[in-house]
């Protein structure tokens, strides 16, 4: 096969496998509440920048309809262009070969498959730009045989102003964008030959268009005194003590997403590539001197110190940060990515000693992967470990309320059951706002309900999130509203008591069960909610 060929099957190859997943994968809190972002469309949100927003709804506008494979089109698309980036990235810095073994290492880690590639989340945007700005920064400080006959030293170019705006939309699709940012002006300062580039009139412009950029990320934390900035970094602020089991911990579950034999590779060849860069200088033979100061050769080394400027601050930085608090696992993932590019190199002088060994490596790693998924995908829709379930293996093992894949459920039977009952159905079309107890609950249960009713959702907990900013505190005095949950809710008393301060009455209309292979799983309970008598208390937003 030829090296299009070979890109070709992987790019194609990878889409039907993540189309497969995001058809049949019932739809996640992140992503369901995300959804909610599209029916709220704002210049920014209280959680992440606005474009998640865009790339979730992107599906729904196109085809209207609402479902968890149409609110997930956008991001398969954009880490199919997030893919064939990388495979640009890597033939550039290193070559063709080096460009095709990242392509197929980020093919294969099953975090970058499903949190970039499946799931609607804001990395998929933030990655699609991380990559296109490391594109980008390849062609702008790494000329090809062509520009090098040209220019005898670095001469910064227009494409100063692109990768400017480029690294401004990657800070729009999520605040990681900031941190590329800092690692390429990190690059420049370290890198003496490279200076120049931040002082250049590109990069003046750049800066115009990088705030230009951000502006609505500015403009709406601005009018909201500056609340998401404010909640994004307390999650990032050390609490209490050291604890270095926690940090062990925080590496041994970032390996486990990234998958063994994928993570401990990316882990080794990244810190191997810092210490080398880090204590082997390059011979004064390497530099030459020109009527401008000293210029240097670009070598491979150059290239390596770019991927680790914009790649080691996360994977260091978020795993160090494991051990004063819990980190979610795709805060470090975008390090990992660029990382892709180091091992995609490393793959191919592997290659030339040890062919076999190679090929095993990701065959075998590919087959294993595959085969795991799909079977947590079985589980996770036809219930093949659940005991009881028509399609269980060796009759079941494990109990539904033991189980916490329910919370991952079908939507669809939900509205389904609010769609056959006259009841619940005349219920929801009469009252002035449907509400949860958790803003994550809150998604699933606005994207059941939104096909069949325009009514809006809200939620009344301590923690509000967006909900703070998408009505008045004041909005639904007076007004009616149902009440929605689930069993591992219905059973707390403190919720109905606490939400009957705030209306003249509750009762109970009616119920959903959640099937999965033939046994009920959940069941969402609905409380007709008469006469708001007061706001319900917001500690932040629009109070």
């Amino acid at each position: 096969m030829t090296n299009d060929q070979k890109v070709a099957a992987l790019l194609i190859g990878g889409l039907i496998f993540r189309i497969i997943i995001a058809f049949l994968l019932y739809p996640g809190f992140d992503e369901a509440y995300y959804f909610l972002y599209t029916v709220n469309l704002d210049l920014s949100y209280f959680d992440h920048p606005p474009l998640v927003a865009l790339m979730t709804g992107f599906g729904s506008w196109l085809t209207g309809e609402v479902s968890q494979f149409t609110i997930r089109l956008g991001a398969l698309i954009l880490h199919t262009g997030s893919l064939f980036l990388l495979y640009l990235t890597g033939a550039r810095l290193f070559s063709p070969s080096a460009g095709i073994f990242a392509l197929a290492i980020a093919s294969l880690v099953p975090i970058f498959q499903i949190g970039f590639g499946v799931l609607t989340l804001p990395d998929s945007p933030l990655i699609f730009f991380w990559t296109a700005s490391l594109y980008c920064a390849s062609q702008e400080f790494f000329p090809n045989k062509q520009e090098k006959a040209r220019l005898k030293r670095y001469q910064p170019s227009y494409r100063l102003a692109i990768l400017s705006l480029l690294v401004g939309l990657a800070c729009l699709s999520k605040y990681h964008g900031f941190i590329l940012g800092l690692g390429l002006v990190g690059f420049c300062l370290t890198r003496s030959r490279y200076r120049s580039a931040l002082y250049s009139p590109w990069t003046l412009l750049g800066l115009g268009l990088f705030c230009l950029a951000i502006s609505p990320i500015l403009i709406w934390n601005s009018q909201h005194e500056w609340v998401s900035f404010r909640f994004q970094s307390r999650r990032g602020i050390p609490s209490g003590g050291y604890n270095f089991v926690d940090l062990f911990v925080t590496f041994l579950s970032g390996i486990g997403y990234l998958f063994p034999t994928l993570g401990l590779p990316l882990w080794w060849v990244s810190l191997k590539t810092f210490f080398k860069n880090l204590f082997v200088k390059l011979p004064r033979s390497k530099f030459k001197r020109t009527g401008s100061g000293e210029q240097g050769i670009v070598t491979g080394s150059d290239r390596e110190i770019l991927i680790l400027w914009v790649s080691l601050p996360l994977i260091l930085g978020f795993t160090w940060l494991g051990g004063y608090k819990q980190i979610l696992p795709t805060w470090a993932t975008p390090g990992f990515w660029g990382a892709t590019l180091l091992l995609g190199q490393a793959a191919t002088v592997w290659k030339i000693a040890r062919p076999r060994w190679v090929r095993r490596w990701l065959w075998g790693t590919g087959i294993t992967l595959s085969s795991l998924l799909l079977f947590a995908l079985l589980h996770i829709t036809t219930g093949t470990l659940q005991k009881p379930s028509q399609y269980a293996l060796f009759g079941g093992f494990v109990p539904p309320e033991d189980d916490p894949s329910i919370q991952i459920f079908d939507i669809q039977q939900l509205r389904q059951g609010f769609a056959t009952s006259p009841v619940l159905l005349s219920a929801l079309q009469n009252s002035s706002f449907v509400f949860t107890n958790r803003y994550y609950l809150a998604g699933q249960i606005g994207m059941a309900l939104a096909p069949l009713a325009s009514t809006p959702m809200t939620t009344f907990d301590r923690d509000l999130r967006g909900f703070a900013f998408w009505s008045k505190p004041d909005e639904w005095i007076g007004k009616d509203a149902l009440y929605v949950t689930n069993n591992l809710f219905v059973q707390e008393q403190k919720f109905l008591d606490r939400y009957n301060l705030y209306f003249q009455s509750i009762e109970k209309i009616g119920t959903v069960p959640i099937k999965r292979g033939g046994a009920i799983i959940d069941t969402f309970h609905i409380y007709q909610a008469k006469n708001l008598l007061k706001p319900y208390p917001r500690p932040y937003g629009n109070k």
